[in-house]
């Protein structure tokens, strides 16, 4: 029974995000797209399982999950290069972003 709750609480946590998408303030002054837009749809694909949807919608998602996830860890428990190693993965997922951007607007 607890199961049936939480699938039906899932289709329903997704049907709610697809109703209530944010617009992209960028994208509705000019016209074009932001290094961020896709990630909502792509985030509602990852929910529902299906990796190659998200990741043609947007693939920076994953990385960008996995920093949020990371640096909350980092901050939560004490680590020596907690510094080092948080810069790093900025570093590295924003290069991912830029890169994914830069492709989908001239490629």
């Amino acid at each position: 029974m607890f199961i049936i709750f939480i699938f039906c609480s899932l289709i329903n946590l997704v049907d709610w995000l697809q109703n209530h998408l944010i617009p992209c303030p960028f994208k509705a002054l000019t016209g074009i797209d932001c290094p961020g837009c896709g990630f909502q749809r792509s985030f509602i694909a990852l929910i529902q399982g299906d990796l190659s949807k998200s990741w043609s919608l947007y693939p920076p998602t994953i990385p960008l999950l996995f920093l949020f996830i990371s640096t909350a860890l980092l901050y939560k428990f004490q680590f020596r290069q907690r510094s080092f190693i948080f810069q790093t993965l900025v570093i590295l997922v924003g290069n991912f972003v830029m890169i994914c951007y830069l492709k989908k607007m001239f490629f």
